[in-house]
């Protein structure tokens, strides 16, 4: 079967942003999403919250703790939601509890209950890469993220900052600069060694 996910990359900075867990998971949900998104607005429930998501919290203001139990009120104003309980029937809960709200959901380690996958991310300044396997194996997805970051240049941020400028400076209709863009970058994907 082929993997029929959409990828997407979405703005979480214009989200408001639920993470129901204040564990390990809840701290490598937060975590991940934080290092991609820095701004990310986030909202954190958990009966007991990690001494490390505190720390990230204070180094992230829009970042709000609730050390308590959740409610379903916690899912007000919400549009996506992360759940990382250590309680698998709790999970299941306020995941039935957001899909009733149409809120997009992420249950750890759940694929079938899940919306959307937190896949492995590779960033060079302004290039992302998303790796994903279908919920099938992070291992795997980690071991390309590995190999992207070494084999990817870091100076690929500054040839995307002058392929912008190239894209502005030239004159014609779309055709004729995706023309012209993609002879430019031909070389960047030939098989060919360069002399």
């Amino acid at each position: 079967m082929a993997n029929e996910l959409y990828p997407i990359f979405l703005k979480v900075h214009q989200f408001e942003t639920l993470i129901v867990g204040g564990g390990e998971v809840g701290l490598e949900k937060l975590s991940f999403l934080l290092k991609s998104s820095p701004n990310a607005k986030v909202t954190l429930v958990g009966k007991t919250i990690k001494p490390e998501i505190k720390e990230l919290a204070e180094l992230h203001p829009q970042v709000t703790l609730f050390e308590r139990a959740y409610f379903s009120e916690d899912l007000t104003g919400i549009q996506m939601a992360i759940i990382a309980t250590e309680d698998h029937e709790i999970n299941k809960q306020i995941h039935a509890e957001a899909k009733a709200r149409e809120i997009l959901t992420n249950v750890a380690d759940t694929p079938d209950l899940c919306d959307f996958y937190m896949g492995s991310i590779v960033t060079k300044g302004d290039l992302k890469v998303a790796i994903s396997t279908n919920g099938k194996s992070p291992t795997i997805a980690k071991r390309l993220k590995e190999t992207l970051n070494e084999v990817l240049p870091d100076e690929i941020h500054e040839l995307l900052q002058h392929m912008r400028e190239i894209r502005d400076q030239l004159k014609g209709n779309f055709g004729y600069k995706v023309k012209k863009l993609n002879e430019l970058t031909s070389t960047l994907v030939s098989k060919e060694p360069e002399a």
